[in-house]
């Protein structure tokens, strides 16, 4: 169980720092700018990116913190995080949009559960 924990982590702290990353400094034009439109579809600014990316890049790395408080609370923001972008996907895109948030809520919370 140990393994599939720590591999769930490694896929959940990849992704986020990816995301993350790019929302917060937005290294990767074409992704940022995709984000970004999603954001004003939604009647967000470029601030409130900024903050989702911070959180996410919070969340990836204490993750790793399994054996403590830590680690459960970046699984706790990423399962926040992932909540909030299937709540907009839904609420103003498809359901495809919100794929990849669907599939980080169920590792993120599986992380949860068996920590």
């Amino acid at each position: 169980m140990d393994i599939l924990v720590t591999v769930i982590i490694g896929v959940l702290s990849a992704f986020f720092i990816f995301a993350g990353s790019i929302k917060l400094l937005g290294w990767q034009t074409f992704i940022f700018e995709k984000q970004l439109e999603f954001f004003h579809s939604y009647g967000l600014n470029r601030q409130v990116m900024a903050l989702v990316g911070t959180v996410e890049l919070i969340g990836a790395t204490s993750i790793w913190f399994q054996s403590s408080v830590i680690g459960l609370l970046g699984a706790v923001l990423l399962s926040a995080t992932s909540l909030g972008a299937i709540f907009f996907h839904l609420r103003f895109d498809t359901w495809k949009d919100g794929t990849p948030a669907m599939v980080t809520l169920i590792l993120s919370g599986l992380v949860i559960f068996l920590a």
